[in-house]
């Protein structure tokens, strides 16, 4: 399987070459990127790895799948150039501006019958993994809210519109995973957070999310926090679940780790990171689950080589582009916004 790469920022650089390259049974053929000083990088980390102009020059050299890693504004285009060539694309998040712009790309796929998959990589996030496992066992009991929050002092991050906006850009993961845990959503509430220097690009956010089957989300980020909160916090009537932190997988590829250097030793997080179950007297350090973002290259493969399902259905990140369209609605109105609900079996 062939895999090429457009794209050598940040994501592009730490998210995705690293797991390429690693990745059994694949061969990582090379990156779109004009610019000198990503092309110098791109030789500095992966010595002989070819560079190109354009996703043309690219395919020319014969890929399967091109992995889209650029700013959101451009994004789209890119992801719809490879449909049109013909080739498997996965679209790095957030999947698009809005739900307009989502549903075209997933049309246009179906239509020319291409995979499409989004990197939504932090559903194979340690704490989360840990999360769903727990809920799943029934450990925590009937789950009545979910806390879930992204927390950092990251001045830097102001005004960088490249993922268009913190809600979208990092709301997009924090969405998605309350989706994958407890289903649709029918009511969404929201407030974002600018500075007076950055006015037009969010830099926090607080979303509360209604499900379908009674959970209540609270989710929540901002880059201008000192103190952060914790991670996760999932209360049910049998107990309550709180890990701190964020997952190691990013700060382990931004060092220059990567499964391939770790091997066994890659997504496990050390006792110390653990989180907590509690319930009334009761206290205990709950095993975190192993991290394994190189799961969403590994299913992608299985998927396009023996057609199972990918590893993440694009109709998730349209849902999820719907509750943050919603959000931003919610916000420029100050009011809840009330989605469209699953349809009845009466309708179906």
């Amino acid at each position: 399987m062939r895999i090429g790469l457009v794209g050598y920022g940040h994501g592009g650089r730490h998210f995705h070459a690293p797991l390429i390259a690693s990745l059994p049974g694949a061969q990582f053929v090379g990156v779109v990127t004009r610019s000198a000083e990503r092309r110098q990088l791109l030789a500095q980390d992966h010595p002989g790895l070819a560079a190109f102009d354009s996703i043309g020059q690219l395919a020319e050299a014969g890929v399967d799948v091109l992995v889209v890693s650029t700013p959101l504004a451009g994004r789209p285009a890119l992801v719809l150039e490879a449909i049109e060539r013909g080739i498997a694309v996965v679209s790095d998040k957030p999947f698009a501006t809005d739900a307009q712009q989502a549903a075209l790309l997933i049309d246009s796929a179906a239509a020319r019958q291409v995979p499409l998959s989004v990197y939504m990589n932090r559903r194979w996030d340690s704490d989360f993994l840990t999360v769903r496992k727990l809920i799943e066992s029934g450990t925590l009991g009937r789950i009545t809210r979910f806390e879930s929050k992204v927390e950092r002092y990251a001045p830097q991050s102001l005004g960088n519109d490249s993922g268009g906006g913190f809600l979208r850009d990092l709301g997009s993961h924090l969405v998605d995973q309350a989706l994958q845990l407890f289903g649709p959503v029918v009511r969404v509430y929201a407030e974002l957070h600018y500075t007076p220097e950055e006015p037009e690009v969010d830099h926090g956010f607080f979303v509360s999310l209604s499900h379908v089957n009674g959970v209540v989300s609270h989710l929540a980020g901002s880059c201008l926090q000192n103190s952060q909160g914790p991670r996760f916090r999932v209360n049910g009537t049998a107990g309550c679940y709180t890990v701190d932190g964020l997952d190691g997988q990013e700060q382990a590829l931004v060092a220059g780790l990567s499964p391939k250097t770790e091997g066994e030793r890659w997504g496990v997080e050390e006792h110390r990171r653990w989180g907590w179950f509690e319930q009334g007297q009761e206290r205990e350090r709950i095993t975190s689950e192993r991290g394994a973002w190189n799961q969403f290259y590994q299913q992608l493969l299985q998927a396009l080589e023996q057609g199972t399902a990918l590893p993440v259905d694009p109709a998730d990140a349209l849902a999820t582009t719907q509750v943050l369209d919603a959000a931003r609605l919610s916000w420029l109105r100050r009011q809840v916004v009330e989605l469209a609900t699953v349809s009845s079996p009466e309708q179906n």
